[in-house]
């Protein structure tokens, strides 16, 4: 039985394509970042390629798993710390900027925020305080490759983690062949890094690593 979502989201996304054409390398990827300022040594943490298949567009949101669990401390380091005292500083209190317009009028163009009150201040010292010690102990968390993938108006999404480093527009282009084997169906995660596991030995190796290059 035919699903007329999904048809119409599969003629979506080719339409968009059309009237949107990706500029693609020679390769046939798009590419939207630099990688000027990375060398050989740099960590990668995250990073997006798109490709075309089957007419459609493929984007790949790709995150090593230290993003992902650089992520979890952060997010452990919220909850440690508890609820703040909800100071809006960024929208509420602000400056309000003009500009002259004419001899006798004016337009408002732009927001100059307030600095966050004492107890706000007080309350990110201590988010960081947090954050630092969780990262210098790590925490309980294992991180396993994984990905899904989910159909957009304008192309079909690629969550992906796996231990790949992107450094250069070569190691992206691996990252794309990858996610592009998942979705044909030609490999798995589990052929491709069978029985990985990023957690807490891997973290402090990596920030001891860190820490002798300072």
């Amino acid at each position: 039985m035919k699903n007329h979502r999904l048809e119409l989201l599969g003629r979506l996304q080719r339409q968009y394509h059309r009237n949107h054409p990706w500029r693609l390398d020679r390769g046939g990827l798009y590419i939207p970042h630099s990688y000027a300022n990375m060398t050989p040594e740099s960590r990668s943490y995250w990073d997006d390629v798109g490709f075309i298949l089957n007419g459609r567009r493929i984007i790949v949101w790709w995150q090593h798993p230290r993003h992902v669990y650089a992520n979890a401390i952060e997010d452990r380091a919220w909850q440690e710390a508890g609820d703040g005292p909800q100071d809006n500083w960024l929208t509420e209190g602000g400056t309000k900027n003009y500009r002259k317009v004419g001899k006798s009028r004016k337009k408002l163009v732009s927001y100059t925020s307030r600095q966050p009150s004492p107890e706000q201040r007080q309350h990110y010292d201590l988010l960081r305080d947090i954050e630092k010690r969780l990262s210098a102990d790590g925490i309980d968390f294992d991180v396993a490759s994984s990905w899904k993938w989910e159909r957009l108006t304008w192309a079909m999404g690629v969550s992906l983690v796996a231990p790949l480093d992107v450094r250069n527009e070569g190691e992206l282009a691996a990252v794309a062949n990858l996610a592009r084997h998942l979705i044909l169906g030609e490999t798995t995660l589990d052929a491709e890094f069978p029985g990985y596991r990023y957690g807490r030995t891997d973290w402090l190796l990596e920030q001891e690593k860190k820490a002798s290059t300072l």
